[in-house]
């Protein structure tokens, strides 16, 4: 299963979609800005990037339910991750796009600030009992135009045996972090793991220290952002985690921990069902420990938000039938446990965690979840970028943390 497909852009996908965006004009596509009151069509279209075996077999599982309860014929469109968006913004511009559309959550408000999409209440879809954060996530200039069924994040991941020999607690803090680190490397093994490749891999993984120490992506070198990256970087310097985070995306930093070669790692939701594989290996779940005792991580929301983009009345309003039943409450339910998701609704939330306990830190960190363009909106991949690249200058010894941060600042632009 691709790590970097769930909740998660490639970088050549940011790269190629900035480019497009700038040639996009909010110009809506024939067909009205609303579903009005056509009669649904019979079928529709829908594009996703559930391109991996495990994945697209449960998306298609809940694509045939709905198609099955609503009576609207499914015809299913898979692109890979990095494919998505672009073929998106090409399709907002040539008038070519599917009636149905499942996209990464960072990339709602770009295809949103070209007249693309329609707002969800045109189709009777409510907000109540989302997270708060999940709403953001979905909303561009006050309407909401996206909601996912769920959303993945990262956690703290620890091997119970490793920590139990060592005498070492799962930490909670920065502190307690990196002592724990310090004390579970030996004999060429690392005490942590995590991801700080050079793109929104990076940057998705550095985020939880750089906001829970009250970082802002609208100053990337505040002195909160660069005690966090130095955090990080001291880390590594130590010894406690390995130089080689630079170069390894999410798979490899699950390969390292399954291997043995380290005790713990920063990781998400859907490595789950691979630890289980492993018989021998015995993992807990916290979350993500925080600057001081008593804080709360702030961690990034992954996942796919459901859009209905301008097409046709007819269409939109199938699509909107459709949507509606993948956001219902038992639907929800069920890609949430074929996916290791959490439920977007608190209610659902709180029932999976009952069902789920290996979820339940997860869970708990997604009442404080923030959404990555929240702040940004159609900003966020530049500054995005831009803090990959501090974070692997920081890590590689190429510029120290405050002189990283200052680049990359100027290199936001914001």
């Amino acid at each position: 299963m691709p790590a970097f497909r769930h909740g998660l852009l490639a970088a050549t996908g940011i790269a190629t979609a900035a480019v497009l965006v700038s040639g996009c004009s909010p110009a809506p596509a024939p067909g009205g800005a609303g579903g009005g009151t056509a009669a649904p069509a019979s079928s529709i279209t829908e594009l996703d990037y559930y391109a991996d075996e495990q994945g697209s077999a449960a998306w298609q599982k809940i694509l045939d339910g709905c198609a099955a309860q609503t009576g609207i014929k499914i015809q299913r469109q898979t692109v890979p991750t990095a494919q998505l968006l672009p073929k998106v913004l090409q399709g907002a511009s040539s008038k070519t796009l599917p009636d149905l559309l499942f996209t990464d959550n960072p990339t709602l408000q770009q295809v949103a600030a070209t007249g693309a999409l329609t707002p969800l209440t045109d189709y009777g879809i409510s907000t109540d009992g989302y997270y708060p954060s999940i709403i953001k996530a979905g909303t561009y200039q006050d309407k909401v135009y996206g909601l996912a069924p769920g959303v993945n994040g990262l956690a703290l991941i620890y091997n119970k045996d490793l920590l139990t020999a060592a005498g070492v607690q799962p930490p909670k803090t920065w502190d307690e972090l990196t002592a724990a680190a310090a004390k579970l490397t030996k004999d060429g093994k690392y005490g942590l793991a995590f991801s700080a490749i050079p793109s929104e891999e990076g940057t998705w993984q550095f985020l939880p220290f750089f906001w829970s120490n009250g970082a802002e992506l609208s100053r990337l070198d505040s002195p909160q952002a660069t005690q966090a990256l130095r955090y990080l970087t001291d880390l590594v310097g130590s010894g406690g985690a390995s130089k080689s985070v630079v170069t390894w995306n999410q798979n490899d930093v699950a390969d390292q921990f399954v291997a043995g070669n380290a005790a713990m790692m920063v990781n998400g939701s859907w490595n789950l069902a691979r630890l289980d594989e492993q018989k021998s290996l015995h993992y807990g779940v916290v979350p993500i420990p925080v600057p001081k005792a008593g804080g709360s991580p702030s961690v990034a929301l992954g996942g796919e938000v459901g859009a209905v983009p301008v097409t046709k009345p007819a269409e939109q309003q199938a699509a909107g039938k459709v949507l509606a039943c993948i956001l219902a409450d038992p639907t929800m339910l069920e890609w949430s446990k074929a996916h290791a998701y959490v439920p977007s609704k608190t209610a659902v939330a709180a029932k999976f965690g009952a069902e789920q306990p290996a979820m339940q830190a997860f869970i708990d960190e997604v009442g404080t979840a923030r959404s990555r363009t929240a702040e940004l909106g159609e900003k966020y991949p530049k500054v995005s970028q831009a803090l990959a690249d501090a974070t692997q200058a920081a890590l590689t010894g190429k510029l120290p943390a405050d002189q990283a941060l200052k680049t990359a600042q100027q290199a936001a632009g914001s």
